[in-house]
């Protein structure tokens, strides 16, 4: 997915997580369509597929399937999975302060533990290699990603109902401390209308110090705008902006309901928009304008928001959903094409996170990747590989899912350190004691 580059048959060579090289051309395996090499400790008597007597520990035959980037699921709250199908069909205020908040003051961070886990795995089934995710007790979501092998940036959650900045610094330091762990953080906290003045001043103070970006939940809905005007005589972004919230850019999480003066905002500023559309669909909080966002240059990735408001967690069905609904409400059909939409949910996705090497398949980024099967039906015949996955794909096309180079999901079968059932029954444990 690197700017330039066609679809192409090849191998790919990786060690140690990260990919050595891309060789394009004809591989010499089996099918002659493309090759997936590791190497760690070295294998005896294998070589690898260029036939220079490198050993590898596994050559995997693509099959002439495609190999791309891992999908970056931009926005989510994974331990909500317990959520899911809970509470629907309610407007987002009152879903959130009688339905939602009640029933996460219950968990516990065994809790939080084991929805994560529930949680990845849905992820991989999606392609999804990557998710900044916004949630509380971190460090169970932590251990749950990392005996997952599980590549999750955290995002700052902090309100006037939990949470400090002292902690919020703790967190930025420890999770950023290690450039080569599966666990990374970007400062944030959860929305302006749950955050006091007092409070957004302090976190600016706290990207200020370290010249770091600010994320947050912003202008989903119409009365989340009205109600701010009333408080600041600003929008949301105007007031977040006039607190020195984005003076070292950020990352605004729906961005439905922006007037002229946002965008200015927001593109001078250098801010990523997340858009978040069957959630905002289901909610009915509006669409967003996606198609303006790109015309003037700014960022825009995809993300599917939490399995309470969505309720699946599935990039497939979000990229279709990103393109289809630009075509309404622009009323053009050649509104926001299937290769814009592949780079929102893959590269730009990296980007707002701060996963500048999971971004394409190139020497010496992190293999991070996945590979769909095009031998299905949905996926054939293949005029257009690229439109195939955005406006016929789906869960049933990933065979594989890769991140930091060990397979970690292939063929509907898990690697993650945990047999699926035991997943499953402590989700039910959970829920069960939680909302009966």
């Amino acid at each position: 997915m690197e700017d330039g580059r066609k679809i192409f048959h090849g191998e790919i060579g990786i060690e140690d997580g990260k990919i050595i090289y891309v060789k394009e051309g004809q591989s010499g395996n089996s099918t002659g369509e493309g090759a997936l090499s590791g190497r760690e400790g070295g294998c005896p008597g294998m070589r690898n597929a260029q036939g220079t007597g490198a050993a590898w520990d596994e050559e995997i035959d693509a099959k002439g399937n495609l190999v791309m980037p891992g999908f970056k699921n931009a926005h989510t709250h994974s331990p909500m999975t317990f959520l899911r199908s809970y509470a629907d069909d309610m407007k987002l205020q009152e879903w959130l302060f009688d339905k939602v908040f009640p029933a996460e003051a219950k968990l516990t961070g065994d809790d939080i533990y084991w929805l994560t886990k529930l949680a990845v795995m849905e992820y991989l089934t999606s392609g999804t290699t990557a998710v900044f995710d916004m949630y509380k007790l971190k460090k169970d979501s932590a251990r749950a990603a990392e005996e997952t092998g599980f590549r999750m940036v955290f995002c700052g959650d902090m309100n006037d109902f939990g949470g400090t900045v002292e902690e919020m610094e703790q967190d930025y330091l420890a999770y950023n401390k290690d450039p080569d762990s599966l666990l990374s953080y970007q400062i944030g906290f959860h929305a302006e209308y749950t955050t006091s003045r007092e409070h957004m001043e302090q976190i600016a103070a706290l990207a200020g110090k370290y010249e770091a970006p600010v994320c947050v939940h912003c202008s989903e809905t119409k009365k989340e705008v009205e109600e701010c005007r009333e408080r600041s005589g600003m929008t949301p972004v105007a007031y977040m902006d006039f607190l020195g919230l984005f003076h070292n850019g950020g990352c605004l999480f729906h961005g439905v309901h922006m007037d002229d003066g946002d965008f200015d905002i927001i593109k001078e500023r250098g801010i990523s928009v997340v858009t978040n559309p069957a959630s905002n669909l289901k909610l009915a909080s509006g669409i967003a304008p996606v198609k303006r966002y790109l015309d003037m240059g700014i960022p825009v990735a995809i993300g599917t928001d939490g399995p309470a408001s969505n309720n699946c967690l599935d990039m497939f069905r979000e990229m279709f959903l990103v393109t289809g609904l630009q075509k309404v409400v622009c009323d053009d059909p050649e509104a926001v094409p299937a290769m814009d939409v592949l780079k929102m949910s893959a590269v730009n996705g990296a980007h707002a996170m701060g996963l500048t090497d999971c971004d394409t398949l190139a020497e010496g980024k992190r293999a991070d990747l996945i590979m769909l099967d095009l031998m299905q039906p949905n996926m054939q015949p293949l005029h257009n590989i690229e439109k195939n996955i955005v406006y016929s794909g789906s869960k049933q096309n990933v065979k594989m899912t890769m991140i930091n180079g060990k397979v970690v999901y292939r063929d509907g079968e898990f690697f993650i350190g945990e047999s699926p059932e035991t997943i499953y029954r402590n989700a039910d444990r959970i829920s069960e004691r939680i909302l009966g």
